[in-house]
């Protein structure tokens, strides 16, 4: 049987606040940094000291306040930022970016 794909908020019901909720803990700004020059990039490519178990939370606050699309190529699950997003909060996520030091 078929796995269900992710789902993804419709635009219209992504807030602000949980965007910003989401983009609020460290480790999964890292994430959105990584993905902020537009490439996609699979889950096991982040290289962040935590479990498995605790990146998956991460997407999934990320995946549900609208910031990132996941999708299954495979066995793999690839990760981007959704575009739509800038419709919705245009500049936003560039303007977030840019205030926060890289990650090495």
């Amino acid at each position: 049987m078929a796995q269900e794909p992710y789902q993804h908020p419709d635009l219209e019901t992504i807030t602000l606040a949980d965007v910003l909720h989401a983009l609020s803990d460290p480790l999964r700004l890292s994430i959105v940094q990584s993905l902020a020059p537009g490439e996609e990039a699979a889950w096991n490519a982040f290289m962040v000291n935590v479990a498995p178990s605790t990146l998956s939370h991460h997407m999934k606050v990320l995946r549900n306040a609208g910031i990132i699309a996941n999708r299954r190529d495979g066995t793999r699950c690839i990760v981007s930022l959704r575009p739509e997003l800038s419709a919705r909060f245009p500049g936003l996520l560039e303007t977030v970016l840019r205030l926060v030091p890289e990650t090495p």
